[in-house]
């Protein structure tokens, strides 16, 4: 049986289907190329009121739901999953933390703009066991008043140079109460904060990652997100909409090289007959159009369980797991039925497979997947 669609949903994903086949698809495969970010996207669809989906409309969002982010993901990744990670990004690492643990006066001088696509949101998530020097990356904050100082570097920072600020999280030193992972909101243009190496990767090449330092870079108190120390709890929430997101992504780019591969076998023609009547590729189509619509139902059900107030990280997880696994196999099968020409950049396939990958290595994700499997047994 289909997930059912609310009319409001259905309704998000023609205009967001529209929305990627007249403006992010045409120029993907270039910006893909030269691993260059468009800007003017992201403001269009902050203009379809996508930047801040899920944020209430009191705050400046749309105040849809979680289904409907997922539906959006799905269309965008279908014909640009760059497009789509910098929307998934914006939402689960910055948007949302801001909304669900920033301060009254962080909300009110970033949340708005946020939500409603004037300002692109970043993020530098945790990167795992820090030297206290710093020395194998992370950033350090020192408590000096009402302002945090901060100083290091970060190895892989989303939608870097591209956003107006950033949720970062810091090995926060405090006299007395030791050294705590705390979260902070940075704004681009801090002093003391600057985007370095351009991270290059394997797929999702038009969503920008990059080194960033921070030397002396002082960021006000009110700036904190949630308290002194919660910065791991805010780093577990949203791993969760991470696994969602990817999920959603996952889906989209397994359709997209399904309906690619299709509209090809019902053209090629090979020994007078098209290569889709002949069993060894309609059989290869079946099979991927089921677990598309597998996967599709599991991505479904973890965002509604999100809306309904339900605990949702094992879906996700399992969601997130299945779908990648499946947008890579559709991937590589599409290839096949493509033959000599799915292995040319013009024809798409050889980038599905390439951004399908890293979301399997979590890199769409922001590499938050130590605990995936975890996840998946609780």
């Amino acid at each position: 049986m289909r997930f059912h669609l609310s009319e409001e949903q259905e309704m998000t994903r023609i205009a967001v289907r529209q929305f990627a086949e007249k403006e992010a698809g045409p120029g993907a495969g270039i910006r893909d190329e030269e691993e260059r970010f468009e800007k003017g996207l992201f403001g269009k669809l902050g203009e379809l009121g996508l930047a801040g989906i899920v944020i209430p409309e009191s705050c400046g969002g749309a105040g849809s739901d979680f289904v409907t982010y997922v539906v959006a993901l799905e269309e965008l990744a279908r014909l640009c999953a760059s497009t789509a990670a910098v929307l998934a990004a914006h939402t689960a690492f910055g948007v949302w933390p801001i909304f669900r643990f920033g301060g009254d006066s962080l909300r009110e001088e970033t949340l708005a703009a946020a939500a409603g696509g004037k300002k692109l949101a970043g993020c530098g998530l945790p990167v795992g066991r820090l030297s206290k020097d710093g020395s194998n990356g992370g950033v350090f904050a020192e408590a000096e008043g009402a302002t945090y100082v901060l100083r290091g570097k970060h190895p892989f920072v989303l939608n870097a140079g591209a956003a107006d600020g950033y949720v970062v999280f810091a090995a926060a030193r405090r006299r007395g109460a030791g050294t705590r992972l705390t979260a902070f909101w940075i704004d681009g243009d801090a002093p003391g904060f600057r985007i370095t190496n351009k991270v290059r990767k394997l797929g999702l090449r038009s969503f920008m990652t990059a080194e960033a330092t921070f030397d002396d870079c002082r960021v006000p108190a009110r700036h904190m997100l949630g308290r002194p120390g919660q910065g791991r709890t805010i780093a577990d929430s949203i791993a969760d909409l991470a696994h969602l997101g990817a999920a959603a992504m996952a889906v989209g780019i397994a359709q997209g090289a399904l309906e690619a591969a299709a509209a090809h076998a019902r053209q090629r023609k090979q020994f007078g007959q098209t290569i889709g009547r002949r069993q060894g590729v309609s059989f290869k189509l079946a099979d991927m159009s089921a677990r598309i619509e597998a996967a599709r139902l599991l991505a479904y059900q973890a965002a509604w369980r999100m809306d309904e107030g339900i605990s949702f990280a094992r879906e996700a997880a399992i969601a997130k797991a299945f779908a990648v696994r499946t947008a890579i196999d559709a991937s590589l099968e599409a290839i096949q039925i493509f033959g000599g020409y799915g292995y040319m950049r013009e024809y798409r396939m050889e980038r599905f497979l390439r951004d399908a990958k890293c979301l399997e290595t979590g890199i769409g994700t922001g590499g938050m997947e130590t605990d995936l499997h975890y996840r998946m047994l609780t």
